[in-house]
């Protein structure tokens, strides 16, 4: 049974840092494209960033780019989201997702319960 569980929401004044992370159970993240997505209040759900293949390609939304980095560490099956510089605009909720990418596993999609973020002074 496959498991996405999200950890390191909170509130954080502009400018501050946060580090989400999603562990895995159930799959291996090499062969899945795993990606977080965010849902700020009254919009639709968006890509922010991703990472896949075993060479670990990364892309990021153009709002984020230079401001937060993906990340895996496939031995603790563990996906992270460093987030810098924040912004009001990066409250949201932020979902972990994991899209199979590999023979076998291509109709696979899941997703995490989500973990808020809330940036405010």
């Amino acid at each position: 049974q496959v498991q996405l569980v999200e950890s390191g929401g909170g509130l954080v004044q502009p400018g501050g840092s946060l580090r989400l992370s999603c562990a895995a159970s159930g799959l291996t993240l090499t062969w899945y494209a795993m990606n977080w997505y965010r849902q700020a209040p009254g919009k639709e759900r968006e890509l922010v960033a991703g990472i896949v293949g075993p060479a670990g390609s990364t892309k990021y939304a153009n709002s984020v780019a230079g401001r937060f980095t993906i990340s895996r560490d496939n031995d603790k099956r563990t996906v992270y989201l460093q987030m810098n510089s924040l912004k009001s605009e990066d409250t949201a909720i932020y979902y972990c997702n994991a899209k199979g990418d590999w023979v076998g596993v291509r109709d696979r999609n899941y997703w995490g319960q989500g973990t808020q973020v809330t940036v405010s002074s």
